[in-house]
């Protein structure tokens, strides 16, 4: 199989590429592929042929959208409209990586893929979910792919951040506890789409987190552990860190629509997490 992976250079892009193994992979990312012009998304996919197209390509830091709406508009909206155009004339199957923001977070349970999506309160969600609705709207063949609270190879993460944060300096850290969500390692994600990919059938909107919940202090905790760290975590609110984005309380994904489709379930996340601390860590 030929995959092109936009963004190929991010994080989870990185993991694509190397967990793809016996196939062929194609990096469409800047300065080469600017998924903002459509022209070199199509040249690019004219000239590489592949069987699919994985967009991770966006702007994901959220606090930069909030205050660069046009920008981040551009890239999540506009960009991905571009993507959608080049594999539905191409006819090429689009895979898209989308996010727990698109939703406001209120809700008291996991949101599931059926759930209606508005795009929350902050810029990097609602142009998240404005891409979306661009690729449904102009791609008939493709998945949607929601993840959250990702973490992988190389970062940046929230691992990586705790861990340089434990270097001894502190007494103890404070963690927000108020937010909760599913850690997902982007590990677990590519054996996922891995399997997406050889199933030509799927359409519509996955939800692709790893099982469980956690807040990021419980989070926190469970790395320190992992890595053998004695750091002390102080439980906070998210009015202790005031941020341009809101963030929302409630970031958990109900993967119910990957055991309709007959699919395994994701790893839980402390399982996931304890392979991905073992080998990033040594």
């Amino acid at each position: 199989m030929k995959v092109v992976v936009t963004g190929g250079n991010g994080m989870l892009g990185r993991t694509l590429r190397n967990e793809f193994t016996g196939w062929e992979v194609f990096s469409a990312d800047l300065p080469d592929v600017d998924i903002t012009v459509p022209e070199t998304v199509e040249r690019f996919l004219r000239e590489t042929t592949p069987d699919a197209v994985i967009h991770c390509a966006a702007m994901t830091a959220v606090d930069k959208c909030e205050n660069e709406k046009l920008t981040a508009f551009r890239i999540n909206r506009d960009g991905s409209a571009n993507v959608a155009a080049a594999c539905r004339k191409l006819n090429i199957r689009l895979i898209a990586i989308s996010t727990d923001y698109v939703f406001d977070g209120d809700a008291p349970q996991p949101y599931r893929e059926s759930d209606i999506a508005t795009g929350g309160r902050t810029v990097y969600g609602q142009s998240k979910f404005a891409g979306e609705q661009e690729i449904r709207k102009i791609a008939p063949d493709h998945v949607i792919c929601r993840i959250a609270w990702l973490y992988g190879a190389g970062g940046p993460s929230f691992v990586h951040t705790m861990l340089n944060l434990a270097d001894g300096s502190r007494p103890e850290l404070k963690v927000v506890a108020d937010q909760i969500g599913n850690p997902t390692s982007t590990l677990a994600v590519a054996r996922k789409l891995r399997e997406i990919l050889l199933m030509p059938e799927l359409r519509g909107t996955f939800h692709l987190t790893c099982e469980g919940e956690a807040s990021w202090a419980d989070f926190a905790v469970e790395i320190f552990r992992l890595a053998g760290k004695k750091q002390l975590v102080t439980p906070c609110t998210t009015d202790e860190f005031p941020r341009p984005a809101p963030r929302p309380k409630n970031s958990r994904l109900d993967n119910l629509r990957l055991a309709q489709a007959g699919l395994a379930p994701m790893p839980h996340w402390q399982e996931a997490l304890a392979e991905f601390i073992s080998t990033e860590f040594k």
